[in-house]
């Protein structure tokens, strides 16, 4: 690709520099860890740093910001290849479920569900999440879809190869995560907060979708 008969090539963190120096990035966009785009940007003016992305694709060339960052980078690279399916199963096991919505200042261990921006899934993610601490049944979900019960579960699973309920147990554990990787943060507060309700149910839920318990999570995301 490109004249230079590579199909992809990737760069973590400050490995852009390489990619730019060889003369690769030129015309390009491109991100490196937020503390060295101005660095990148003034060195390599013919590249257009975007400096509060996670990772960006241009071509045949992948940056991504840091070391995190990269295995976001990492896992839609296992996407694209193999489909969004293969790419959960293999973040849960690395437990990093979620992938990262917004810029790289974020939580840097925080990987969210990211639903497409249109569609129903994107949609019905976005009226759940400043209600996930209400009781919601999948009969207020429909309503707020203006679609039947029915209709709801058949293209939700077509579209994202979730039922509802799965998409909430989904945003709430999003929200689960965010909520321990903040400084101070108990589990008691992050269930409440979450709309798990109680410890046990956050822990079972942890257990049952990333095979740790929210304390050993808080301990190495925290």
């Amino acid at each position: 690709a490109g004249g230079h008969g590579v199909l992809r090539c990737c760069a973590v963190c400050t490995g852009a520099f390489v990619l730019a120096r060889a003369g690769l990035l030129a015309g390009r966009s491109a991100v490196t860890h937020w503390m060295d785009a101005a660095r990148l940007q003034a060195q390599y003016p013919a590249l257009r740093v975007l400096d509060d992305a996670i990772y960006v694709k241009d071509g045949p060339f992948y940056t991504s910001a840091g070391i995190a960052a990269g295995m976001d980078l990492a896992l839609s690279l296992v996407e694209e290849d193999q489909g969004r399916g293969v790419a959960l199963d293999t973040a849960k096991r690395l437990v990093v479920f979620f992938k990262r919505p917004g810029g790289q200042r974020q939580f840097s261990s925080e990987l969210l569900a990211q639903a497409a921006p249109q569609g129903l899934h994107g949609r019905l993610a976005g009226w759940l999440r400043p209600r996930l601490k209400r009781h919601i049944d999948v009969e207020q979900m429909a309503a707020a879809c203006a679609l039947s019960v029915r209709t709801l579960h058949r293209r939700l699973r077509q579209e994202a190869g979730v039922s509802p309920a799965q998409l909430l147990l989904r945003l709430r554990m999003e929200a689960a995560c965010g909520l321990l990787e903040r400084p101070g943060m108990s589990v008691k507060r992050a269930a409440s907060q979450s709309g798990f309700g109680s410890e046990y149910n956050l822990r079972r839920a942890f257990t049952a979708q990333l095979g740790v318990v929210p304390s050993d999570y808080q301990a190495r995301f925290g």
